[in-house]
């Protein structure tokens, strides 16, 4: 990309990319079934050491000194500079002696001893910070907008592995609303399987708690009825541009999503999805709202054969992790949002067998600072609220701006080294990476790599390779295995 393109797509506005990547997915709709390409790769080929992914969206934006990144401790006084804040929790111990993270997190500090902790993940510059735009940017390994339609990662794997278990969806999304104006809206650019096909596409599930009724086709409808139905919806989909302008392929890849949709009602898989089926204890373990009923479902659904699942503490802006002000506060309630079910989910995965082939990440699509948006030598407009000097009341303690200079991610199981940290950060703002930055290409590669896929692996769309990082150029971090 020239110079010229990279501030052409730094200029773009959230109607922009809201209608560039429309026209993307419209122009999928013509496309032919793609190819799978895979090229060679140097030296020996290495076993996959995962089946299934689970990925714990962190959306909007965790600050990785309040969490799994610690620095100094300052407690909260009025008079004091902003700039001298950098933790507004203290560190705690860890299951391991040489890990530290941020007090409130003590439940997954406990089972640390099970995983690795990244501190140097890097955020691409993407010129003015969307969170949309970054999110597209993690979930599909391209820079927004593209001349595609550009697959999710659990599309991407969808198509590459195929499923565990033909009944069950590959691709399982959890927790996040994608109807809604602004940026919400743009998060439906990256929740589709792009130019691979309607059938690899996400099975959207907002509230598990209601996942049963998505995959139980209601009582007093007959066979007949159901039949019956799913005849006029064909009709209606036949007004729909992915039959009026679509290819074959896009028209029966569509159809084999329904058939795939009728055959889950009536497997016995579709128990899985049903949460008053679990105990109890094991329900009251996970339930710490939302997010903790999908770290429970996502469970459920990789015993029952799910290759690649997603659930998020979900995005909407100025809430959750996207702390702009009062973070202190917001991270304290979002550590007790994640705490109990993330440890909760290791432990029973290990349990039962699946965490050796389960690889699950926690992670978010940028961290954040008190002082720096962007990062130190491309800070970018400043979005944050009113940041005053000094400290005069608890909404100025943890002013968080967007940070992309360093970033936390966990991984558990699927190969991955134990009790491990990976990547260093200064311990004086501005916090940035001083050892091994890991940037989105290589964090792809390594999720890849352990599902044994290459990362140069390309799909031929259109005369023109897609690789499953960007430009096939990922290199996985291997000092992340064991």
């Amino acid at each position: 990309m020239t110079h010229e393109e990279r501030l052409i797509y730094s200029r773009v506005s959230r109607r922009g990319f809201m209608g560039a990547t429309a026209a993307a997915t419209l122009s999928a709709l013509a496309g032919r079934e793609p190819q799978l390409v895979r090229a060679a790769q140097p030296g020996p080929s290495r076993k996959a050491t995962a089946d299934a992914v689970i990925v714990l969206w962190m959306a909007g934006g965790m600050a990785q000194t309040e969490t799994f990144d610690p620095k100094r401790y300052t407690p909260f006084e009025p008079g004091v500079r902003v700039e001298q804040v950098l933790s507004t929790f203290p560190s705690i111990r860890t299951a391991v002696d040489t890990i530290r993270f941020t007090q409130g997190l003590e439940q997954i500090a406990s089972v640390i001893d099970r995983g690795a902790v990244i501190r140097s993940f890097n955020a691409a510059d993407l010129g003015f910070i969307l969170h949309s735009r970054h999110q597209y940017h993690w979930h599909t390994g391209y820079i927004p907008p593209q001349p595609m339609a550009m697959p999710h990662l659990g599309a991407m794997i969808s198509k590459t592995l195929g499923p565990k278990n033909p009944d069950m969806p590959a691709f399982i999304a959890i927790g996040q609303t994608v109807e809604g104006p602004g940026e919400i809206a743009t998060l439906k650019a990256f929740h589709t399987a792009g130019f691979l096909g309607s059938e690899h596409g996400p099975f959207l599930i907002v509230d598990p708690q209601d996942a049963a009724s998505a995959v139980r086709p209601p009582k007093e409808l007959g066979a007949a009825r159901f039949r019956s139905r799913r005849q006029l919806f064909e009709k209606l989909l036949a007004q729909e541009p992915v039959y009026q302008h679509g290819g074959d392929f896009q028209r029966d890849s569509l159809v084999k999503s329904l058939d795939a949709a009728d055959r889950l009602l009536s497997s016995p898989s579709a128990k899985a999805f049903d949460l008053s089926l679990e105990s109890r204890s094991s329900f009251d373990a996970y339930n710490t709202g939302r997010f903790g009923q999908g770290c429970l479902l996502a469970r459920r659904l990789v015993e029952a054969g799910a290759r690649y699942i997603e659930v998020t503490s979900e995005y909407i802006p100025f809430l959750y992790w996207d702390s702009h002000e009062n973070g202190h506060e917001r991270a304290r309630a979002m550590k007790k949002l994640i705490d109990a079910p993330v440890a909760q989910l290791v432990r029973d995965l290990e349990t039962r067998g699946l965490l050796d082939r389960t690889l699950v990440i926690l992670a978010s699509e940028f961290g954040r600072d008190a002082m720096t948006e962007g990062k130190v030598g491309k800070e970018v407009r400043d979005q944050a609220i009113d940041i005053p000097d000094v400290m005069r009341e608890p909404r100025h303690y943890g002013m968080h701006r967007h940070f992309t200079a360093a970033g936390s991610i966990l991984m558990f199981g699927g190969g991955i080294k134990k009790g491990f940290v990976y990547g260093k950060t200064a311990d004086e703002r501005p916090c940035t990476t001083i050892e091994n930055p890991v940037v989105m290409e290589d964090l792809h590669a390594t999720l890849y790599h352990a599902l044994g896929i290459p990362p140069d692996t390309a799909y031929m769309v259109e005369r023109r390779p897609v690789y499953v990082t960007r430009d096939g150029t990922g290199k996985p971090i291997l000092d992340l295995f064991a």
